[in-house]
């Protein structure tokens, strides 16, 4: 896990439904940023583009290889799709508790309504990335979700040589 702390977000948070699809409400994906979100997340090792198994159609999962071995299988909800992206660019993600909880103080993110019920703390709906900035922040986040799951220490710059960290 990282212990870069997160810049304030920018922008207001997005109005989100709370019930059942966990989902932002008149928020599209800007599509050079979505495409770049797509290159970084199926960038990381042993990570699949598959559908997913628990979200709503249309949402691809970030699913992790079946003989990739992991530090916190319980944070997955459904098979080996440790996130998934929707198609208005927001995800769910599972983060260490303390680092959830800062993504939702720094305005990046907001509890997943079920996260609870399944026992998940650090449940999260990520916001879409708007502009290259957010997108760093946000995969950030997702990487650290991918070293929590997987037990790896991978920073930004480990994955591909052209994603910026955001870091100055």
């Amino acid at each position: 896990m990282t212990t870069n702390q997160l810049p304030e977000r920018r922008r207001p948070r997005p109005f989100t439904q709370q019930a059942m699809p966990h989902t932002q409400i008149g928020i599209q994906p800007v599509p050079e940023i979505n495409t770049e979100l797509f290159k970084r997340c199926y960038s990381l090792p042993d990570v699949q583009n598959r559908p997913t198994v628990i979200s709503v159609p249309g949402a691809r999962a970030l699913w992790l290889r079946e003989d990739l071995p992991l530090a916190h299988p319980e944070v997955i909800a459904r098979g080996r799709e440790f996130a998934h992206i929707h198609p208005d660019g927001s995800l769910h993600i599972a983060l260490p508790p303390e680092r959830a909880n800062e993504a939702v103080e720094k305005g990046w993110a907001e509890p997943h309504p079920m996260a609870k019920y399944m026992d998940i703390e650090g449940m999260v709906m990520l916001y879409t990335p708007l502009d290259m900035d957010e997108l760093d922040v946000v995969f950030r986040l997702i990487l650290d979700s991918y070293n929590f799951v997987t037990g790896r220490n991978l920073r930004p710059e480990n994955v591909f040589s052209d994603v910026k960290t955001g870091e100055k």
